[in-house]
């Protein structure tokens, strides 16, 4: 164990993952979601394979006992991929990654519903403080609070909200994989499954992409394949509880590159509504090292919003 190594390559993976979603942002206002969910898993499968044969994994990345429990966990990853992709295009991306922590939250909600896990007042709490942090994001943007809100950015919060339902049921299929499945497996499926169901968006408009954004979008697919190699790879070398907390350096890289990149200015309302929601995300890391709930295959099987 090295925490020091797992922290850096936990950071190198949420800079990635954050790096990929500002590739597929810079083309969302003419790529469909589903095109970019297709560009993303696909084109991470090589940079899997390439990594599992190099590990010696290969056999037991293809390897599975449990397939219905990979289609079902790629469902729900694939549709929650394709929200958060839809979303980029209404919203700034920081306010897409601070609404996104509420995945985390509700795999509380989930996993108590459909895992049986048990759920104190403590965590509820936490839980409670991170969804008025969410209301204080999305407050500005949605018209029912706020008069000069547009609908576009009100249906952008509700894309982002909704991926996020889709990436806590998600995580709860995962917690049930991780039982009988290697994180390799977990891993490599999860692409096939998304870019195969993605084919299925064909219909509803695929365009050609320009040489700008094809490169942008392979790029982006390839980034995520490496991101997951140093996502997993982190928890290989630190505990759960102590990387996990670093998830949340990703608001602080979602908002450099909205400033210098798509020159989008954090409010003081999305600033105070984030800070709560990833206080509560901290808490509930913290209060699941103390009760000894180590989630690390889990979550090194988990790429963000998937």
């Amino acid at each position: 164990m090295n925490p020091l190594r797992g922290i850096a390559l936990k950071l190198i993976s949420v800079l990635v993952f954050i790096t990929m979603a500002a590739m597929i942002k810079a083309t969302a206002e003419h790529i469909p979601p589903g095109e970019a969910v297709f560009f993303r898993s696909f084109f991470a499968i090589p940079v899997i394979l390439i990594w599992l044969v190099w590990r010696g994994e290969l056999s037991t990345g293809l390897r599975t006992q449990n397939p219905f429990g990979h289609f079902w966990r790629g469902l729900m990853g694939t549709v929650a991929m394709g929200l958060g992709f839809a979303a980029l295009a209404y919203l700034p991306l920081p306010e897409v990654t601070a609404i996104g922590y509420t995945a985390p939250l509700l795999t509380v909600i989930f996993a108590a519903m459909f895992l049986g896990e048990q759920v104190r007042a403590f965590r509820i709490s936490c839980v409670i403080l991170g969804m008025i942090g969410v209301l204080i994001v999305v407050s500005p943007r949605l018209s029912v609070l706020n008069t000069g809100a547009s609908h576009a950015e009100a249906f952008g919060a509700m894309l982002v909200l909704s991926g996020a339902v889709f990436t806590a049921l998600a995580q709860v299929f995962v917690r049930k994989l991780v039982n009988t499945e290697q994180t390799a497996s977990i891993v490599f499926w999860f692409s096939v499954t998304a870019a195969l169901l993605s084919l299925l968006t064909l219909p509803w408009g695929w365009v050609w992409p320009s040489a700008t954004e094809a490169g942008l979008l392979v790029t982006a697919g390839l980034l995520g394949g490496v991101g997951q190699i140093f996502l997993t790879s982190s928890y290989r070398s630190a505990d759960a509880s102590v990387i996990a907390p670093f998830d949340y350096a990703s608001m602080l890289f979602a908002l450099l590159i909205g400033w210098f990149f798509f020159s989008e200015v954090p409010t003081a309302t999305m600033l105070i509504g984030a800070s709560l929601v990833i206080s509560a995300g901290v808490l509930i890391i913290w209060r699941e090292r103390k009760l000894g709930l180590a989630r690390a295959r889990a979550r090194k099987a988990m790429p963000p919003g998937a």
